[in-house]
This record gives structure tokens, C-alpha cells and sequence, in this order.
């Protein structure tokens, strides 16, 4: 199978990078239309039918906005740091309606860090207590997925959430405050004629704890 991304997409995030201005942007947007975003849209247009298979409930989106690819440019409104540009490519399959934070699939093209992740980033206290209550009442289910958790979590508790027990079996897992998995890809895995293929089995097994999650907020998976 022909590749979606090629080398070309990375060499323009790095320069990107190093040009993180209007002025430059613009004298290079077809090439980032070419290199990065349409093989991006054709990618999640692709993964539509593989994601089918794995998730009725989660959407591949491929329209040019407002879809599973995320936007390039920062919203820098509330931020001191003022680059117009993200440096690096992402995309989200979600489910329907719901927002980034929903635990479906992520996908992050970067030089240097390439990734697929699941999971809930940063999610609302409301949400992290289903997910925590779901985790004590469904202790089998759970035990069987936790071991697939592997993000940094620097906002961890100290100590156990109010109302859970500090000698619970899962109590280091109660303290967490973002709940993921991912998995790395080299860039010459993206720019693979096969990563389409890869990409799904990443899904695949990344899918339990997804659905974990997804059960835990009332979601479909």
C-alpha cells in the first residue's frame, strides 16, 4: 500500500519549529496542505472502516474542520506564549459529540515523538469519580486492564481521594488524576506503507482500557 505520510511532514514540522511566524507559514501553506494536512485527511477517511471494527460508538471524522484533525493553530488567548502554530500533527477519534477528553483513540505526529495514546487527560472531577467508583465496584474488570497503564501523572494525589479507603487494593490507582496508555511509533513506522495496519493494532490494544473507561462514564464502546 502506498504511505499516507512520508519524511517531507516531518521536515516541515521541524521547520516549522524553527519559524513559528505568520510571514513563514504562509509562504509554505501549500506545503503544508500537501504534506501534512491532506494525507492527514485521507488517513481518517481511511481508518473509518478499521475503527468500525473495533468501535461501533467512536468516529473517524474527515472533514476539513471541526473533524478528527486537529487544528494547527494554537489558541494563544489565555497563553503567554504567543506562537501561532502548533509543531506537531494530532488527531483524535472520539466519541460522537464529545470532546478531545472522551477516552477514544490519539494519534501524535512530532519529531522525535510519535505516539498513539486512550484515555481520560486532565478529565473534570465529576468524571474522575465515575471512573474511580467504577474502579472499586468492578474490581475484575479492572484488574485486568490497569496493568496497561503507563502515562506520567505529576498532578498525582498524595493521598487517597475523599471517600475511598487508603488500604484499597487499587488505591494507587485512586490517586491518579490522568489515566492512559500509549504507544510509540518510529517516524519510519508512519511514513510505512503499512501504518495503517499498525496504527489499527495499536487501537486494538489499546481498546480494553478504552472500553473500561467509555463503561465507566455511561459510554458505548
Amino acid at each position: 500500500m502506498p504511505a499516507y505520510f512520508t519524511p517531507e511532514l516531518f521536515r516541515f514540522l521541524t521547520r516549522l519549529k524553527r519559524n513559528n511566524n505568520r510571514e513563514w507559514f504562509l509562504r509554505h501553506k501549500d506545503e503544508y496542505e500537501s504534506c501534512v494536512r491532506q494525507p492527514a485527511l485521507r488517513f481518517i477517511e481511511d481508518f473509518a472502516v478499521p475503527l468500525r471494527e473495533i468501535s461501533a460508538y467512536l468516529v473517524a471524522d474527515a472533514r476539513p474542520s471541526r473533524g478528527s484533525l486537529f487544528r494547527i493553530y494554537r489558541d494563544t488567548r489565555f497563553s503567554n506564549d504567543k506562537r501561532p502554530y502548533k509543531s506537531h500533527v494530532a488527531m483524535r477519534f472520539s466519541h460522537r459529540g464529545k470532546d478531545v477528553h472522551s477516552p477514544g483513540f490519539y494519534l501524535h505526529f512530532e519529531p522525535g515523538g510519535c505516539f498513539a495514546a486512550s484515555g481520560l487527560w486532565h478529565p473534570e472531577p465529576p468524571t474522575l469519580l465515575k471512573v474511580r467508583t467504577a474502579m472499586v465496584a468492578r474490581p475484575e474488570q479492572w484488574r485486568m486492564v490497569r496493568h496497561m497503564l503507563n502515562w506520567d501523572d505529576a498532578g498525582k494525589l498524595s493521598r487517597p481521594p475523599r471517600g475511598f479507603c487508603a488500604d484499597h487494593e487499587f488505591v494507587e490507582d485512586l490517586k491518579l488524576r490522568d489515566l492512559g496508555t500509549a504507544l510509540n511509533f518510529t517516524e519510519k513506522q508512519v511514513c510505512s506503507g503499512k501504518f495503517l495496519s499498525i496504527f489499527t493494532a495499536a487501537c486494538r490494544e489499546m481498546a480494553p482500557l478504552a472500553a473500561f473507561l467509555s463503561s465507566a462514564l455511561g459510554l458505548g464502546f
